[in-house]
């Protein structure tokens, strides 16, 4: 049982990959990043406030 929960701790503590990528101008992969995710959502967000203030 101990080795069952070490090797549980370790993937714990290691980060999970991220499932996700896009091709860029180059034709190169690129993988998706947590700070790729925001930046989108808080540009999103901007575009949201201002339309919703032109109306």
């Amino acid at each position: 049982m101990q080795q069952h929960s070490e090797t549980l701790a370790n993937q714990q503590a290691q980060p999970q990959p991220i499932c996700g990528s896009i091709i860029d101008d180059q034709g190169r992969e690129v993988a998706i990043t947590p700070e790729m995710i925001k930046q989108a959502c808080e540009e999103l967000e901007k575009s949201r406030v201002a339309l919703a203030e032109k109306n």
